[in-house]
């Protein structure tokens, strides 16, 4: 039960693999941002079709990623991927840009978010906030440093009880009394001709994460048949859940009303119990963004393990602790960077540097695929279906999501791609300075 390359243990069942997938993926954008989709949509329908669509957009992104894992159902998921395909300087880049912003920025903001909202449960002043998400990290970080059978056992938990916030706010939404005085697909005139496109920013943002289970492969059991059915039942599972609750957003608020909603699921849920509802979906929303950042950390911290591994990183990060097998240093560092972000408040600015970075490095890591069927490297138990067109039209959407990006956030993702960028430097410095002697 011990993978053979790293020395991780395989302690992931198909249960644990599928809730690693869901609560990697339901955080807080869907409870907060889904007026922001509202605002660019023209109409109910073109709404939960925004919704839906690009959750079958990321399921197929999720099947390429299933072929992925089971040709190698190693740590380091796209790290790995990109580095074999494209040569080291592909993944240190990858690997730059994970520690610098995408995980870190990720995982302070939502860390932030988490502690909003249990500040406001326990009814704590403002000034709470910031040393509740750095203790919460320091939490996560401690409980992962001693095995991650222990701390899948707490996702679990977490997911599951994510899972029944999300049951209450849907049944709640669905059967309030308020529910069906406004047609759920009905056109809104104020938002009449209204981009569709730039609707998609927010929505992948929230369908962000599924990607983070590849980078736990080296201790998922059975990886080549587990690694599949877990992303394609975990993927499913968050379809429905986001087009439910959506549904329910729609139902009681309108959508002109959840156009104006900053906080939709509290708003929901106030109109069915007043504030006592309020307070039950802001711990459920504390729940899903808790379960988030142990799922970033924990899958974050075996990237940089792996990088340590190759030469790409320092060489202490790749040590595994001998008891527990688990990447402590790797860790250490990606937490303690991720609280030096919460404390310097600039996460928020760093995450939509790098919202749109996330998903061209999984589009670049879906091309890895052409090269790898090139190789025939023998037969694999999963295949993407309908290859190459699903890999092709993942790769090809994610593209106009960039160009659309550019055109609406210039200043924002071109920030982006100038983080990744000063990667290139920093790899030739590192070659030359920690490893001359690698190729």
């Amino acid at each position: 039960m011990t993978s053979p390359v790293t020395g991780y243990q395989r302690s992931l069942r198909l249960r644990d693999a599928a809730l690693v997938v869901i609560g990697g993926i339901i955080g807080g954008g869907v409870f907060l941002n889904p007026y922001i989709v509202a605002q660019r949509t023209e109409s109910g329908l073109a709404l939960l079709m925004m919704w839906i669509g690009a959750g079958v957009l990321t399921l197929i992104g999720a099947l390429c990623y299933a072929e992925l894992g089971a040709r190698r159902p190693h740590a380091g998921g796209t790290y790995v991927y990109l580095r074999e395909a494209f040569g080291p300087l592909a993944g240190f880049l990858f690997g730059w840009t994970m520690l610098l912003v995408i995980y870190s920025g990720s995982t302070a903001a939502v860390a932030t978010i988490f502690a909003s909202y249990a500040a406001s449960v326990f009814g704590l002043p403002v000034s709470t906030v910031t040393p509740l998400a750095v203790g919460a990290l320091v939490l996560v970080a401690g409980i992962n440093m001693f095995g991650l059978k222990f701390g899948a056992q707490l996702q679990n938990l977490f997911t599951l009880l994510k899972l029944l916030a999300v049951a209450v706010l849907v049944v709640c939404g669905l059967f309030s009394a308020g529910a069906g005085s406004t047609p759920i697909l009905a056109v809104d005139p104020a938002r009449s001709g209204v981009g569709f496109m730039s609707a998609s920013l927010p929505v992948l943002f929230a369908y962000s994460g599924f990607t983070y289970l590849n980078n736990l492969a080296g201790e998922v059991r059975e990886p080549q048949r587990t690694l599949p059915r877990a992303l394609f039942v975990g993927m499913l599972g968050v379809i429905v859940a986001y087009a439910l609750i959506n549904v329910a957003y729609l139902a009681v608020l309108g959508h002109d009303g959840l156009a104006h909603s900053h906080a939709p699921a509290a708003d929901v849920m106030g109109k069915v119990f007043g504030s006592a509802g309020a307070k039950l979906i802001a711990v459920g929303i504390a729940i899903s963004t808790f379960g988030f950042c142990n799922i970033t950390l924990v899958s974050g911290a075996r990237v940089l393990q792996v990088m340590g591994e190759d030469g790409l990183f320092f060489s202490t990060v790749a040590r595994l602790n001998p008891r527990y097998h688990t990447p402590n240093i790797a860790l250490v560092l990606l937490t303690g960077w991720s609280i030096v972000l919460v404390l310097s408040g600039s996460y928020g600015q760093l995450l939509d540097y790098a919202t749109f970075g996330d998903w061209l490095a999984c589009a670049i890591g879906v091309s890895t695929l052409f090269w790898y069927r090139r190789q025939r490297h023998g037969e694999v138990p999963f295949r993407v279906p309908g290859y190459p067109l699903l890999p092709l039209i993942f790769i090809a959407a994610i593209g106009l999501v960039v160009v659309e990006s550019l055109q609406s956030s210039l200043v924002n993702t071109g920030m982006g791609l100038l983080i990744m960028a000063a990667g290139v430097p920093v790899y030739y410095i590192w070659r030359r300075l920690f490893s001359p002697a690698r190729p």
